[in-house]
C-alpha cells in the first residue's frame, strides 16, 4: 500500500511541475516577484494534492511528498515562493487533523529553512546537479530525523522507513533536475531569442515560401507591430502593394533557386507618404547538411540618411567636408589620377596599419603598398608582391563592394562609387557587428535543423532520417554491389512495463536503450534509429550478415550489463528480439529488406525472445 501511495505522490508531483513549467514558458513576462509568488503557488496546490492521496501509515501520520515540494518551492524559488507553498501546506495539514499535527508543522518549518540554506549556499540564480541533489538530501535527512523522533521502538528507523526515505529522496532529485533542465533550456532560448531580437538593423529568417519564420524587433516596429512575434507567418504581400511584394518575392525565389546569395543590393523605396527610403540588403540562401534548400536569411540596413550625405558631399565639397567630420564611416575622394584627395579621420582610423600613407596627395598604390607591408589586412600576405598592388589599384576605378577582414578582428565594407568627373569616392564601414549577426543565424539554422533529424525523446535519428538514409544506402550498395544490413530491434514485454512501472519509467527505459544502440554503432556510417513506438532499427552499410551478427550480440549482451529491472518478464531485467536482414539480389526495395528484417524479428519473438535471428533465406537462428 505505501509503494501505490508513493506511485500515485509522484505521478502528482510530476503532474504540478509539468503543469507549472508549461505555464511559465508560456507566461515568460512575468516579473521575478510574479514569477516566485506563482512557482509557490503551484508547489503548494502540488503539496496540497499529495496530501489528498496520502494514507495514514500511523495514528495522525501521513504519507506523502510534500517535503519535496517544498524543498523544491524553497531551493528554486526562494523565500516569497516557500512562504505561499509552506502557507498552503501547513494549513492543508491541520485541516487533516490527528496526533501528528505538531511534528508535521515542524517538518515542514525544517524542510522550508533548510531549502532557502541550500538556495543561499549555492547561489540563487544557479541550477546545476549538485544543488539538486542537495534539495534531494534535505528531504532525506529531514524525513530520518522525524522518523527517528517520531518512533520510540527499538529499532528508531525500520527496513520500510528506509525504503520511504529512498523513495523520497529520488523523487526530490528528479523533480530537482527536472526543473534545472528546464532552467538551462529557458535561459538558452533566452539567450537566442535576445541575440537574435535585439540586433541591430532588420534581421529575419524565411522559409521557402518567402514566409517570415523569425525576425528582430526592429522589423516588427517597421511594419507598426510591437512584438517579433506577430511578424511570423507574413509574408510581403501582406506588408507592401502587390507589385512591389511581387518583385521582392521573386528577387528571393530566385536566390534560392539560383544557390547564388545577394550581397549588398541597394535599393530604394517610397513609401504611402511619399518618402524616399533607401536600404542595403544581403540575403542567402538556407540549406541542410544534406544540400536541401530550407529558406534564406537576410540583414537590411537602411541607407537613407547615409545616402543623402553622399549626395550632398558629391554636389558640395564644403557640405562633405561637414559630413565627414560627423558620420560614423570612413570616407575619401580620389582624384582620376588615383591621388588622394581628403578623406576624414575616420577612414583613417578604419587602417591603423596604413593611417601615416593614407594622407592628402598620396597615390593610391602607395598606400595599398603600406596596408600590405603592415599586415592589417589578414587576406593580403605582407609579401604579396607587386602584382596585388597593380590589381588592386585598378579596382579603384570600378563601382564595386567589397569586405576586408582586419588583423584585430574586424570586418570593413568598402563601396567605391565613380563620380562624373572620373573621380572615385570611397565609403568604410565597420561590419564587425553584421558579421557576428549572419553567424549566429547560420548557428540557428543548423541548430534548428539538428532538432529537426532527431528523436526527442532517445536522442537519437528519427524515422524520417532513417526512411532518407536507407534508401539512400540500398541504391548505392546496389549500385556498387556492397553489403548492406539492417537490424529491426523491438522491447519484449514493454506493453507490460509501461502497466507496471508507468509511462514516465516507460520513457526512461527507451531513453536507455537508445543510449546502448548508440554505443554499438561506433563507425560514422552506421545509423542507430527509432523505428516507431518501442521498435529501434540500426542501418549497417558496407556490413555483412557475420558483421551484424556481432553487432547484434553485442547489443544484447550491452542491454544485459545495464540489467534494467521488468517484474513482469521472466528474465527479470529489460530484453529485446533482434531481427537480423542482409542485402541479396532477391531485394529490388528498400521496403523488402525491412520486411525481411520484420520477419526475422518474428521469428525471435516467437522463438523465445531476448535473442537474434536472421532473414529465415539467409541464414540460421542466432
Amino acid at each position: 500500500m505505501p509503494w501505490q501511495v508513493l506511485i500515485g505522490n509522484v505521478a502528482a508531483v510530476s503532474l504540478v511541475i509539468s503543469v507549472w513549467m508549461h505555464l511559465h514558458y508560456k507566461l515568460y513576462r512575468l516579473t521575478e516577484v510574479q514569477a516566485q509568488l506563482g512557482f509557490g503557488l503551484m508547489m503548494g496546490l502540488g503539496a496540497v494534492l499529495s496530501m489528498l492521496l496520502s494514507v495514514e501509515v500511523g495514528s495522525g501520520y501521513y504519507l506523502d511528498l510534500r517535503s519535496t515540494l517544498l524543498a523544491v518551492s524553497a531551493v528554486y524559488g526562494g523565500p516569497l515562493a516557500v512562504l505561499v507553498t509552506g502557507a498552503l501546506t501547513a494549513a492543508q495539514r491541520i485541516s487533516m487533523g490527528g496526533a501528528g499535527v505538531e511534528p508535521a508543522l515542524i517538518s515542514i518549518m525544517l524542510v522550508s529553512a533548510l531549502g532557502l540554506a541550500v538556495r543561499i549556499r549555492f547561489g540563487r540564480g544557479t541550477a546545476d546537479a549538485k544543488k539538486a541533489v542537495a534539495c534531494a538530501v534535505t528531504v532525506a535527512a529531514v524525513t530520518l530525523t522525524m522518523s527517528i523522533l517520531h518512533r520510540t521502538g527499538n529499532p528508531p528507523v525500520t527496513a520500510l522507513s528506509l525504503a520511504i526515505i529512498a523513495g523520497k529522496f529520488a523523487a526530490t532529485l528528479a523533480a530537482a533536475s527536472v526543473i534545472t533542465y528546464f532552467r538551462a533550456f529557458t535561459l538558452e532560448r533566452d539567450i537566442l531569442k535576445a541575440a537574435l531580437t535585439q540586433a541591430p538593423d532588420f534581421h529575419y529568417v524565411k522559409d521557402r515560401n518567402s514566409r517570415f519564420v523569425v525576425t528582430n524587433l526592429n522589423v516588427a516596429r517597421d511594419h507598426d507591430r510591437t512584438r517579433s512575434s506577430e511578424m511570423v507567418g507574413l509574408t510581403d504581400f501582406d506588408l507592401y502593394p502587390s507589385e512591389m511584394a511581387q518583385t521582392f518575392f521573386d528577387r528571393e525565389q530566385e536566390i534560392m533557386s539560383s544557390g547564388e546569395p545577394l550581397v549588398d543590393f541597394e535599393e530604394p523605396l517610397v513609401e504611402e507618404n511619399g518618402r524616399e527610403r533607401w536600404f542595403v540588403t544581403s540575403k542567402i540562401p538556407l540549406r541542410n547538411r544534406h544540400g536541401d534548400l530550407i529558406g534564406l536569411s537576410g540583414v537590411t540596413r537602411d541607407i537613407t540618411e547615409k545616402k543623402r550625405l553622399i549626395q550632398e558631399a558629391v554636389d558640395s565639397k564644403n557640405v562633405l567636408s561637414q559630413a565627414m567630420t560627423e558620420m560614423s564611416d570612413g570616407l575619401a575622394m580620389f582624384n582620376p589620377e588615383g591621388r588622394l584627395v581628403f578623406c576624414n579621420d575616420q577612414y583613417r582610423a578604419a587602417f591603423p596599419g596604413s593611417a601615416d600613407a593614407r594622407q592628402p596627395g598620396a597615390h593610391i598604390a602607395d598606400i595599398l603598398q603600406a596596408a600590405m607591408r603592415s599586415g592589417e589586412r589578414i587576406d593580403v600576405s605582407p609579401d604579396a608582391g607587386e602584382d596585388w598592388i597593380e590589381t588592386s589599384a585598378a579596382q579603384l576605378f570600378l563601382t564595386h563592394d567589397s569586405e576586408i577582414p582586419m588583423f584585430d578582428g574586424r570586418w570593413l565594407r568598402q563601396r567605391t562609387r565613380l563620380a562624373a568627373d572620373g573621380s572615385a569616392l570611397v565609403v568604410v564601414s565597420d561590419i564587425t557587428a553584421m558579421k557576428h549577426s549572419e553567424e549566429r543565424l547560420t548557428q540557428l539554422a543548423l541548430k534548428m535543423k539538428g532538432l529537426a533529424d532527431t528523436d526527442a525523446l532517445t536522442g537519437i535519428a528519427n524515422r524520417r532520417v532513417f526512411d532518407e538514409a536507407i534508401a539512400e544506402e540500398f541504391a548505392r550498395a546496389r549500385r556498387v554491389d556492397s553489403a548492406l544490413s539492417l537490424l529491426l530491434i523491438d522491447v519484449d514485454h514493454f506493453k507490460a512495463y509501461n502497466d507496471s512501472y508507468g509511462h514516465l519509467e516507460g520513457d526512461n527505459c527507451l531513453r536507455v536503450i537508445g543510449e546502448v544502440l548508440g554505443s554499438v554503432t561506433k563507425r560514422p556510417s552506421d545509423l542507430a534509429a527509432r523505428f516507431g513506438g518501442e521498435e529501434f532499427a540500426i542501418l549497417l552499410p558496407g556490413t555483412d550478415r557475420d558483421g551484424a551478427l556481432r553487432l547484434a550480440r553485442m547489443l544484447l549482451s550491452a542491454l544485459h550489463r545495464r540489467a534494467i529491472p521488468h517484474r513482469e518478464s521472466s528474465k527479470g531485467m529489460v530484453t529485446v528480439s533482434i531481427g537480423v536482414a542482409t542485402m541479396s539480389e532477391r531485394f529490388s526495395t528498400p521496403a523488402e529488406l525491412i520486411e525481411a528484417a520484420d520477419q526475422a524479428l518474428y521469428a525471435a519473438k516467437k522463438n523465445g525472445r531476448d535473442r537474434v535471428e536472421v532473414a529465415a533465406t539467409q541464414a540460421r537462428a542466432a
